[in-house]
């Protein structure tokens, strides 16, 4: 497995190391890397105010670990990451599944190290925006999407990490889904490119900004301990919900510093983080068509039908039956 150390910033500074550690060369805004190590495209570009765009679109030729490393911690990245194949995150040595978990949108603080695995044969399509914390306070105000919590508190990392796994919502995945049909270079691709960006940022900050934000920092330790919780409530997606008490046990805190740290890393309860789980995975289920919609939903364990159909209703706007038919 090839092993690369890098990092990232809300600058172009970071692109001819990372070129470099694979091996391969910056030419204008695409960085051309050894067919041997992946066939593609990586486009950079500076879209002003602060922001920086990674578009990729590859498939890799040999197993990677990638080491990021940020030297400059003043910048949030958004990662929007549709992988097709094998791909694992580690943070603090602990490890997770991206397909598996099915999270494709991660924002994480640049003070932050992870690491990222991926097996030869997957294809990744992704878009990375770095954007600087003094140009995110910038667009928040210029875009009236003040919060009720103090913007300065909310980019103060003395006083809070920024830290969230989510699902990008289905019009941040068609403006993604448009891009990607674009011929990727010039002015037209770079207008196309910086709209996207502005339209993706404006969408997730509107959406988590409806919720209350919980001002806290995130050490490493506390946000391995999330992940595994979100791990260990997929693992036992059949059963019924643990309750927190029995979660926070597992995660050795205190019953309000879980779900505190729960909702402000996933954005949602623990409860409702496992009911979306539960839901996408009959969602699945439906879709193969070899269970019926009894079968799924003792399966999974609702309480009888009706509960079912009901929560899946809620959830994705039809129920069970009608998805069934539409299929």
């Amino acid at each position: 497995m090839k092993r690369i150390e890098h990092f990232y910033s809300a600058d172009l500074n970071w692109v001819p190391y990372f070129a470099k550690q694979y091996g391969g060369k910056v030419d204008g805004n695409f960085i051309v890397l050894p067919e041997e190590v992946q066939s593609g495209i990586r486009y950079v570009l500076d879209c002003g105010d602060g922001i920086i765009a990674f578009y990729v679109n590859v498939e890799y030729k040999k197993n990677l670990h990638l080491i990021q490393k940020n030297a400059d911690s003043d910048f949030v990245g958004f990662y929007y990451n549709l992988t097709d194949g094998e791909a694992t995150v580690s943070i603090d040595n602990h490890t997770y599944n991206t397909s598996r978990w099915q999270y494709n949108l991660s924002v994480i603080d640049g003070s932050l190290e992870s690491e990222y695995s991926v097996k030869a044969g997957s294809k990744t399509f992704a878009l990375c925006v770095f954007v600087k914390k003094s140009a995110l306070k910038d667009y928040l105000i210029k875009n009236h999407l003040e919060s009720k919590t103090d913007i300065d508190e909310i980019l103060d990392p003395k006083k809070n990490t920024i830290i969230r796994f989510d699902r990008m919502s289905n019009e941040s995945f068609h403006l993604l889904d448009d891009l990607r049909k674009k011929e990727v270079g010039g002015p037209i691709f770079n207008l196309h490119l910086v709209g996207t960006v502005h339209m993706l940022i404006a969408n997730y900050l509107k959406k988590i900004l409806t919720n209350r934000i919980i001002i806290q920092t995130v050490n490493q330790q506390d946000l391995s301990t999330i992940i595994a919780m979100q791990m260990y409530l997929i693992e036992n997606i059949h059963s019924p919900f643990p309750g927190i008490t029995i979660l926070a046990e597992r995660a050795n805190m205190s019953e309000s510093k879980f779900k505190i740290l729960f909702t402000k890393i996933t954005g949602v309860t623990p409860n409702a983080f496992f009911m979306d789980n539960k839901l996408l995975f009959a969602k699945d289920l439906l879709e193969t068509k070899q269970l019926s919609i009894t079968q799924i939903s003792d399966k999974l364990s609702f309480t009888n039908n009706s509960y079912f159909a009901s929560k899946f209703k809620d959830h994705f706007g039809i129920s069970p039956k009608t998805y069934i038919k539409e299929l």
